[in-house]
């Protein structure tokens, strides 16, 4: 059948329209294409080119150098040593068993170290490098980066570790750091991002914690580039962090080191205090401990056998042990009754022997009485019995407020852990510890430093530094901020009258120097050096429970603290001594030749001379100071490298 003109026209244009939908359609479907391809080539360019650029780079926090400590004479006590370790990435290590596996076959690593390698890796963020090996041989450090290429994620560094040179000498003082736990990050409000890193070390005691802000630091960057399976290829820039700021401290490590050889194998404490200042140029307190076992990982063995010690080496004495005084407190007695006008230094009280109350009989150390004493001779003589006497006519109430005002049940500002406030009691205070009321007989026992009244050998140190001068000397610790000194600040008058301190510093005087003094046999003999004091004996159990009053017959434990506090020289104050020795017996042959060598190593500026000391005691002298072993702590301002 022929088509007709007719038909054909109709056939051509529907074709024509056919074709220009079809071409409309492709026309727009190349447009849209343009338009998509121009966004994400121009329009997004920058958006995936940084994320390309994230598959290859990554960034990671450059630890920073903790802040030296040194010693008032630049010595360095705390600083930082060069650490070989290996880090692994989950990220970019992909299988990290197998890789760990690998590692094994390379340098030591045992299924113990494999295994918390792995658990650590689940706990934290994949990609946060964790440490698989610390403290390393350069030997074992060198075959993991000869073979890098075969261990995808691990990275061999060279960081800072802390390290304590003096070890012994600064342990309670300074403290160590240990690596962050969960616990410190629980007790901080906003974590500083670096502490997340695993093992980054931080204080934990001392120094080393309560000034934690200042040494840390802020960390820096680096950018890494790494290939497709997480090996890094090259670092690509570094933005250095801010090391932490150093600091200097008010303490002499020769000083201290003398201190602390002169202790021994005592469990004991000294504190020895610059009376203008406040400036503490000793705080020992022995045993001691070397902080290195904590920050390189201290065993079992090791943390048992400090724990298991009856002299508790981990415990700082000087600040945290809390003592009676004993009779170092009889200058508290002495200028609360002279403030209260009940007493004059000339007053006369008749001792006995023992002191009647209540049916009750509280004894006089001196059997026999000391007969009728002075305030200076009951000080010289430590009788007792004055001081239960005058104890009543003051009352608690003054004696607890001179006590606070020389230091006594004061919790002392400064950056060490656990600072003891003890206890300066009153009325008000036992009614609120104990719900009591407070009885005639607490006054009597806390009138010569017993009972309820506990001291720590800071506050001893302070109280005899307030006595020697008559100002509110506050101990002082941190001598330096990094490049800043601190300023020294001025202390205020004691508001306690001129007359009542120097009625209490002869009665210490005659402590040392006088016929009948207690402590006369550790007195200083050069004239321009000597010193005044006070010896103290607490009791630690009622010799009434076992009837036995000698202490060489007690068991250790049961025995009397031995105390001692002094000051010199007498005409011009420089340095107050407080010493207590655990468990040693009498003040006067226990604790006061320790004040007394403290004493004048700190005037001396060196072994204390022979000539010092009575000249029979001159050959025991020079034999004891001969087989100590004193550190040599080095030279003073060292190059102050932080690697």
């Amino acid at each position: 059948m022929r088509r007709t003109p007719r038909d054909t026209e109709d056939s051509a244009r529907k074709v024509r329209r056919r074709a220009f939908l079809m071409g409309s359609a492709m026309g727009a479907f190349v447009a849209v294409l343009g338009a998509r391809m121009r966004y994400l080539s121009v329009d997004q360019a920058e958006e995936f080119r940084l994320l390309a650029e994230e598959n290859r780079v990554n960034i990671r926090l450059i630890p920073p150098a903790r802040g030296l400590i040194h010693d008032r004479n630049g010595k360095l006590i705390a600083g930082n040593e060069q650490n070989y370790r290996v880090v692994i990435t989950r990220e970019d290590a992909g299988d990290v068993e197998m890789v760990l596996k690998r590692l094994a076959a390379i340098v030591p690593l045992s299924e113990e170290e494999i295994a918390r390698t792995l658990r650590e890796t689940e706990r934290r963020s994949p990609f946060v490098p964790i440490i698989v090996a610390d403290r390393m041989s350069w030997q074992d450090f060198s075959k993991v980066a000869l073979n890098a290429p075969s261990l995808p994620g691990v990275t061999p560094e060279v960081g800072l570790s802390r390290s304590y040179p003096l070890d012994t000498d600064f342990a309670h003082v300074v403290g160590y750091v240990g690596p962050v736990s969960e616990r410190d990050l629980a007790g901080m409000e906003t974590p500083d991002p670096v502490l997340q890193i695993p093992k980054f070390q931080i204080g934990k005691i001392g120094v080393e914690r309560w000034r934690e802000d200042d040494l840390r630091g802020r960390a820096g960057q680096k950018r890494i580039e790494v290939n497709h399976v997480g090996r890094v290829m090259r670092e690509l820039g570094r933005i250095e962090g801010d090391p932490g700021d150093d600091l200097r401290l008010t303490i002499d490590a020769d000083i201290q080191n003398f201190t602390q050889v002169r202790l021994g194998e005592e469990s004991a404490a000294v504190v020895a205090m610059d009376v203008q200042t406040g400036d503490l140029l000793a705080i020992a307190s022995a045993p001691s401990f070397n902080p290195n076992l904590f920050v390189r990982g201290i065993s079992q063995a090791d943390y048992s056998s400090l724990m298991q010690n009856d002299h508790r080496p981990l415990a700082d004495k000087t600040v945290q042990g809390l003592y009676p005084p004993g009779s170092t407190f009889k200058m508290v007695t002495a200028l609360a009754a002279l403030e209260a006008g009940v007493v004059t230094p000339d007053t006369g009280v008749y001792c006995p022997g023992h002191f009647e109350l209540g049916g009750r009989r509280f004894a006089c150390w001196k059997r026999g009485g000391h007969g009728t004493v002075s305030l200076h001779s009951a000080l010289a003589e430590s009788c007792d019995v004055y001081f239960y006497e005058v104890s009543l006519k003051v009352g608690i109430d003054k004696i607890a407020e001179m006590g606070r005002k020389l230091g006594l049940g004061v919790k002392h500002d400064l950056p060490m852990s656990a600072i003891a406030a003890g206890v300066m009691p009153d009325k008000a205070w036992k009614m609120d510890s104990y719900g009591e009321e407070w009885r005639i007989g607490d006054t009597v026992n806390a009138s010569i430093g017993q009972g309820y009244v506990l001291t720590s050998p800071l506050q001893l140190a302070v109280m005899t530094a307030r006595i020697a001068t008559g100002k509110a000397v506050a101990p002082r610790l941190v001598l330096g901020h990094g490049a800043e000194e601190l300023p020294v600040p001025e202390a205020p008058p004691l508001d306690i009258p001129a007359q009542y301190l120097n009625a209490v510093r002869r009665g210490m005087d005659e402590v040392m120097n006088g016929a009948r003094g207690t402590a006369k046999s550790s007195r200083i003999v050069d004239g321009t050096l000597q010193m005044a004091g006070k010896t103290g004996t607490a009791q630690v159990h009622s010799y009434g429970e076992t009837g036995i009053r000698d202490n060489k017959q007690l068991p250790w434990h049961l025995r009397d603290h031995a105390l001692f506090v002094c000051y010199a020289p007498v005409d011009k104050p420089k340095v107050a001594v407080a010493v207590v020795v655990e468990h040693g017996g009498g003040g006067s042959t226990a604790a006061a030749p320790i004040g007394r060598d403290v004493l004048l190593r700190c005037l001396t500026g060196g072994i204390p001379p022979l000539s010092a000391y009575p000249a029979a005691q001159r050959g025991r002298i020079e034999t004891q100071f001969n087989e100590m072993k004193l550190r040599d702590t080095g030279p003073a301002n060292p190059a102050r490298s932080r690697a």
